[in-house]
């Protein structure tokens, strides 16, 4: 069992993030045992035909029999924003010594394709992750970027009227949260009790945990990855709207910004994008907000919007 231990101030803190590099690495336990993943079958089934033209031998040295992950593919999101190449640029910045120690954790070795000079290593490792996220993540994480994107704003309207104990209480079975510690009930002998200690508490959800799961490296930033709800739908069929149809129910300029904001993004990057001015895109994405194609939220001083479920049925590419 993994125990974080918290002061008042540290459940002040306890905040919410994304990380499509996580799914990615999280998503590897399901190459290895999609039987264990049957909400994720539909995915598995389409992604069988790629699977021969990704890095294999490298992708099979970051998970284990335990579907116990490296923990440099499972990082710490800085926001529910965080973008795939960002973090992968970041993981090229990785210390020798990092990768040598996250691996031995799950394996008690360094498996031989991590063997020789650590920028190659590197190299080939990112070559192998950019890969596997255009073959078989990036033509569905819209779909799963609902789902996550979703249940983070179901845990902050439960947070907002039940406290975020409650969050705590109902993130998983296998987590426990008595006002101060936040026990973590793992499918493994490891044991720590842990205190946070100022550096935050960051919870994670994935569409890729049976069960809550933690980072194993006892020195890494406080994370709670947990079963993202909503899973059962991710997969329902539905039927694609005709492009030009959505061009003529919105008009060009708002079909084109809805198209854009599969990614969030402000009224300014827009503006600078498509050649108009601010004031022109904030109308327009007021009034979509307005009718639920989009939805918004702060990111620092930045107000990004992004599609709402429904802005995303009407542009479903899938």
């Amino acid at each position: 069992m993994i125990r974080y231990r918290l002061e008042p101030s540290d459940v002040s803190a306890v905040r919410f993030g994304i990380s499509p590099l996580s799914e990615l690495g999280l998503g590897l336990r399901a190459f290895r045992a999609p039987e264990r993943y049957p909400l994720q079958r539909p995915w598995t089934d389409r992604i069988a035909g790629v699977l021969p033209l990704l890095d294999r031998e490298v992708l099979s040295g970051l998970v284990d029999e335990r579907r116990w992950v490296a923990d440099f593919v499972n990082p710490r999101p800085d926001s529910p924003l965080t973008s795939f190449d960002d973090e992968l640029r970041a993981l090229g910045r990785i210390r020798p010594e990092r990768l040598r120690s996250d691996l031995e954790r799950v394996h008690g070795t360094v498996p031989a394709v991590f063997a020789g000079r650590h920028d190659r290593v590197v190299e080939r490792l990112q070559q192998a992750l950019a890969t596997t996220w255009e073959l078989c993540f990036a033509p569905y994480w819209p779909r799963m970027r609902r789902v996550l994107q979703a249940d983070v704003a179901h845990r902050g309207r439960v947070a907002a009227h039940e406290g975020i104990g409650a969050v705590l209480a109902g993130l998983s079975e296998s987590v426990r949260f008595d006002g101060r510690h936040v026990d973590v009930r793992l499918n493994s002998p490891i044991a720590r009790d842990r205190p946070v200690q100022g550096e935050g508490l960051t919870l994670v959800p994935s569409v890729f945990v049976v069960r809550a799961s933690t980072p194993i490296d006892d020195d890494l930033p406080p994370t709670v990855m947990y079963p993202a709800r909503g899973q059962g739908a991710m997969w329902s069929t539905a039927s694609h709207p005709d492009a030009g149809a959505v061009r003529d129910l919105l008009g060009r300029t708002r079909a084109a910004l809805l198209d854009a904001l599969g990614e969030p993004a402000s009224s300014t990057d827009l503006a600078m994008r498509f050649g108009v001015s601010t004031s022109a895109v904030n109308q327009h994405l007021r009034v979509m907000e307005r009718g639920g194609l989009l939805n918004r939220t702060r990111y620092g001083r930045a107000v990004l919007y992004y599609r709402s479920t429904v802005g995303d049925a009407l542009v479903r590419r899938e």
